[in-house]
């Protein structure tokens, strides 16, 4: 009998001592990413026979040739491909410039890898391009030029630029809606980027042309 008493006694005091113990479900902790290892720009995956290393536009700049046309295509080829004529991004773009193949062939250009291979041609491919989209921007280059919208100062080189990245179509949307109708590609450079960054170079060597192919 004592036996019992001391065991139910020694139960008693477990039950006693375990509900003083609170028991709680390990909650879901969000570890977050800090600021400082996050990539600031949207790095294109190159197909390259060696890596291609993209760097942020704040830190890297490409080397200044001046603001006449060989500083312009300079400059807009450093940003989009670091001036590498082997380059195809993720989208199936082309070369030093970034043409796409729908371009390519309204330029005249039929062969994509004969494109890719030869500097020279696209070197031509972007000149003529150029002179294309002068010819059906022509009107507005002339409206716009000088004006700011968004705190940028509209000139020929930006809208030029601007329409090099989304097409002469969507530059004059977004210049008749003074800002409003602004596109950007799938890697985040916009209209208005390209209008602020190419502003400002002279490009009047280049004659516009109507229908210009190679």
């Amino acid at each position: 009998m004592k036996r019992w008493i001391g065991f139910i006694l020694h139960l008693a005091m477990i039950v006693i001592l375990t509900s003083f113990v609170s028991y709680t479900t390990p909650k879901k902790v969000d570890y977050k990413i800090p600021n400082s290892l996050k990539t600031r720009i949207n790095v294109e995956t190159l197909v390259l026979e060696e890596p291609l290393e993209i760097q942020e536009d704040d830190l890297v700049t490409p080397p200044f040739l001046g603001n006449a046309y060989n500083g312009f295509k300079e400059a807009l080829a450093f940003k989009e491909s670091q001036g590498r004529y082997d380059v195809i991004n993720t989208l199936g773009y082309l070369g030093k410039y970034q043409f796409g193949v729908g371009t390519l062939k309204l330029l005249g250009v039929n062969d994509s890898r004969n494109f890719l291979n030869d500097p020279v041609l696209q070197e031509k491919v972007f000149e003529t391009n150029v002179a294309r989209n002068k010819w059906i921007l022509r009107r507005y280059i002339k409206l716009y030029n000088g004006k700011r919208i968004r705190g940028t100062v509209i000139t020929e080189s930006g809208i030029l630029a601007a329409a090099h990245l989304a097409g002469a179509g969507n530059v004059k949307k977004y210049l008749r809606s003074y800002g409003k109708n602004d596109v950007a590609d799938a890697y985040g450079s916009s209209i208005s980027y390209y209008m602020r960054k190419f502003s400002g170079f002279d490009i009047c060597s280049i004659e516009q042309k109507r229908n210009a192919k190679i």
